[in-house]
């Protein structure tokens, strides 16, 4: 009965997580960029600080119609907003917040699990771009499939890195197995994942697949409604788990200074908020990539860089063996 009432508890701690902190960060994302480019709109809703706007977006999504284009191919267009949304709660369950086991379920293939269920998640816009009936909509996904072959791989790579250092492929253990001078030597390998993931997620500067002035909004331009609400949380739902996610690889997780490891999971929200803050700052700054220019960035700079950094680590091994 314990361990039932054990395994409830933390079911139900990952379903609120998942539940609250994509909409925190999309509470975030519209005041960082109102303070960020002088956006007045999203500052007075509700009065102080706008602290209604999260509201009225919500109430705006309920209230519009339900459209199912005539000739789309209904069911697979109606399940597609959860095919992209669910996978970033399955990968929720595995992520490590602190010591002492605080973690959904600990998966031994920890690593394996959670790339490849992120990987399912694209699917999500391949299926809505494709059912859509809709031109503009199946060049989106078919952009979408592009990217994520490119950016896969070295996303991949760099999270085989730290698998090699840390000699396990269980989050946990990976987190147990940690030691700070990695970050030095490993710093590139963390650059290569968030920048994959991001392009993965389709978030500026990488957001050329749902370009509005590309192909009006690429895979979702047929979706509407609360259909469409479910495709931008899964965005931030996405935001959340690759945040979290570098911070487990590559930045020691529930490891704080001094040794603080007491704090535990305050160590790793921290890490993830600072991480989704520059996802935000990221879309604010910098302009939209060409579709040549995304393919060429994964081609003949990450993967060759990914590389490179397997290659490090199996060098530091060695020696440190």
């Amino acid at each position: 009965m314990t361990d039932v009432l054990d395994v409830a508890w933390r079911l139900i701690a990952v379903f609120v997580a998942f539940l609250v902190l994509p909409l925190v960060v999309g509470q975030t994302e519209h005041k960082v960029m109102a303070h960020m480019q002088g956006r007045l709109g999203p500052m007075y809703a509700g009065g102080f600080h706008g602290w209604a706007q999260l509201v009225a977006d919500g109430v705006k999504f309920a209230q519009k119609e339900d459209i199912v284009p005539a000739n789309a191919d209904r069911r697979i267009f109606q399940i597609a907003p959860a095919v992209a949304l669910l996978p970033y709660l399955l990968v929720l369950i595995a992520i490590p917040i602190g010591p002492g086991g605080a973690v959904g379920q600990t998966i031994d293939a920890g690593i394996f699990f959670v790339l490849a269920v992120m990987g399912v998640g694209v699917l999500g816009s391949l299926m809505a771009g494709w059912a859509s009936a809709n031109k503009f909509s199946l060049l989106g996904g078919l952009r979408t499939a592009a990217q994520l072959l490119a950016y896969e791989l070295p996303m991949l790579l760099a999270a085989a890195s730290v698998a090699m250092a840390a000699g396990t492929v269980s989050l946990p253990g990976m987190l147990d197995a940690f030691e700070w001078w990695w970050v030095p030597w490993q710093i590139v390998g963390a650059l290569i994942f968030f920048i994959a993931g991001l392009a993965e997620l389709q978030r500026p500067p990488f957001d050329m697949p749902v370009a509005d002035s590309e192909i009006i909004f690429g895979a979702y331009t047929e979706y509407t409604g609360l259909r469409f609400a479910l495709f931008l949380l899964s965005e931030y739902a996405g935001i959340v788990v690759l945040s979290a996610l570098t911070t487990v690889l590559f930045l020691g997780g529930w490891h704080g200074p001094f040794g603080a490891d007491g704090l535990g999971w305050l160590w790793t929200v921290l890490k993830t908020a600072l991480l989704a803050f520059v996802v935000i700052w990221l879309r604010v700054s910098y302009p939209r990539l060409r579709e040549d220019q995304l393919q060429k960035l994964a081609w003949t700079v990450l993967i060759p860089l990914a590389l490179a950094q397997i290659a490090l680590t199996g060098v530091v091994k060695v020696v440190i063996s």
